[in-house]
């Protein structure tokens, strides 16, 4: 929370990868998004977010979310709810060049990187085999892929493998 807009005078891409999994640091991710966003406003910087998989919608009225669903643990709402307001605090900022990516709902940190994924938008996107997963390797490939990109500023989308 020290660091400043000097420290990324250098930088053309501002990646927030914070991650919280206690009541201790779950609400560093919104902290760290918003002192991000508040630091980056203003500025022709981009603000990229690793961002969570509970907020995205999954009905077509986009009235109910992923962690709405009875099979979201409890545990991991304070998790998904820490998200969802540092969404919230992005989609409120003007002036502010940002791109939340949310993963599938199976973040699997020890799964396979095959290069392939599928960006999708704020609908809970599924594979070919029905499933909501993505390995970190391919998310990190993805986030790569759009921060060369330069698009889907202002947006939140998300990536499912293929």
């Amino acid at each position: 929370m020290d660091i400043t807009l000097a420290d990324l005078a250098n930088y053309d891409v501002v990646v927030d990868a914070v991650g919280g999994w206690n009541e201790k640091n779950i609400p560093n991710i919104t902290n760290v998004m918003k002192h991000l966003a508040d630091l980056l406003e203003n500025s022709n910087k981009r603000l990229i977010v690793v961002g969570g998989a509970g907020s995205l919608f999954v009905n077509k009225e986009r009235t109910i979310t992923v962690d709405m669903g009875v099979d979201f643990p409890n545990s991991w709402k304070p998790l998904s709810s820490a998200h969802g307001q540092g969404l919230s605090y992005l989609r409120a900022k003007e002036n502010l060049n940002w791109t939340y990516i949310s993963p599938a709902c199976n973040f699997d940190a020890l799964g396979v990187e095959t290069g392939e994924y599928k960006l999708a938008g704020e609908d809970l996107a599924l594979n070919s085999n029905g499933e909501s997963v993505i390995s970190y390797a391919d998310y990190a490939i993805a986030l790569v892929d759009v921060i060369i990109s330069g698009k889907y500023n202002k947006e939140r989308i998300s990536v499912v493998s293929k």
